[in-house]
């Protein structure tokens, strides 16, 4: 026996088994998964002695450092100490308070242990054509506004007079329904259809490119993070657009989801717009026929996002990839958009603190954060 391929899963099953071999090396792809240390695939595998150990992930960071450092104590035991001594001496220090000198410190303690190439670097670069990206503001309806307002207004008060795990939930809870209201009306509000055309400023941006992208004879990806609104959007641009669309999202089969890939890039006659939810289609699909990437509702997490991109900008690539990511001026997500690009150069190097962060806020910081500019709304008239 040479070589054992099984799966995080499978790997807690037959532990007992795999512990009786004396393993040359053991090697764990997409190491994301154990990023949550006390889980039990995560201690499974760490129970598995061999003489070496490799980690490959291209997101060792997806919303916060202790994930690193789970990848990390499993390659090298201890080296960056206890995981609650890790979170006072880095996590800490660096997410909270983006503090520089522990982050270059976490930099020269990690980087000797990682290789890792970039996508821009030689000769990598020269089989890939080039990627823009680009931020699509968007105004808001009237419509949008008054539900946008009328959120605020009535939440802030009750989160304030709430504490600990209940406050933070309740401030994750209203940044999902301000994002929902910023989608369109008829997603906050549960509807089963759009109706007319104008209710969402973000819409009417979204239906302008992509009658472009079909004209052109492009392909295009759009990423979001509702289930809901993934299908309400398929029905939507099928009918507006006059296209075939499909919507990959959790529930869909592993035959299906096959299937739709198979389709939209073998296919020439194959649907043009591919709709995915961002959990379900950001990682492990090559989707090299779109040029264009969608960002229609942000995870406000550089890393995930940029996962997702690159099902279309990879190897196999021909064409020069446009990304787009969606942004209602005025509200809470331009706001976050400017802060997340103010510390962008902290995010690349190690950070991804995903949206928990926006959940310590004090309320004064949160209403400023949410506070609505009018002069973003879109006169309808």
């Amino acid at each position: 026996l040479d070589l054992v391929i099984t799966s995080y899963t499978l790997v807690q099953r037959d532990l007992k088994d795999l512990k009786k071999i004396e393993w040359r090396g053991m090697v764990l792809d997409e190491a994301q998964n154990i990023k949550n240390p006390s889980a039990k695939q995560s201690l499974a595998v760490r129970e598995i002695e061999s003489e070496f150990r490799i980690a490959l992930t291209g997101t060792p960071v997806e919303n916060r450092l202790s994930e690193l450092w789970a990848i990390m104590d499993f390659l090298n035991p201890g080296y960056l100490g206890p995981l609650n001594f890790f979170k006072r001496r880095f996590a800490t220090p660096i997410e909270k308070y983006g503090d520089t000198d522990s982050l270059k410190t976490l930099r020269s303690l990690v980087q000797p242990l990682i290789l890792r190439r970039s996508k821009t670097d030689l000769p990598f670069s020269q089989d890939l054509p080039d990627k823009q990206e680009m931020t699509v503001f968007c105004g808001l309806s009237t419509e949008q506004a008054r539900l946008y307002q009328k959120l605020v207004d009535t939440t802030l008060e009750d989160i304030d007079d709430a504490e600990g795990v209940k406050r933070r939930g309740m401030i994750l809870a209203l940044l999902v329904k301000l994002k929902q209201i910023c989608n369109h009306p008829a997603q906050f509000l549960k509807q089963d259809s759009l109706g007319r055309a104008k209710r969402s400023g973000k819409l009417q941006r979204l239906d302008e490119m992509l009658e472009e992208v079909v004209a052109e004879g492009d392909r295009a990806l759009i990423f979001t993070q509702f289930a809901e609104w993934g299908k309400l959007l398929s029905s939507h641009l099928e009918h507006r657009l006059n296209a075939k669309t499909q919507f990959l999202y959790g529930s869909t089969s592993q035959a299906k989801r096959e299937e739709m890939v198979d389709r939209f890039q073998l296919d020439p006659n194959g649907p043009k717009i591919f709709i995915l939810s961002l959990k379900a289609g950001g990682v492990g699909l090559n989707l090299t026929r779109a040029n264009h990437v969608f960002h229609f509702d942000r995870w406000w997490n550089p890393a995930v996002e940029n996962q997702a991109t690159d099902r279309a900008f990879r190897i196999g690539q021909k064409k020069n990839v446009q990304v787009h990511k969606f942004v209602c001026t005025g509200t809470l997500e331009e706001r976050i958009n400017d802060m997340i690009n103010s510390k962008k150069a902290l995010a690349e190097q190690v950070v991804g603190a995903g949206e928990q962060w926006l959940t310590e806020l004090d309320t004064d910081q949160l209403r400023n954060l949410l506070l609505l500019d009018r002069d973003a709304v879109i006169d309808e008239s």
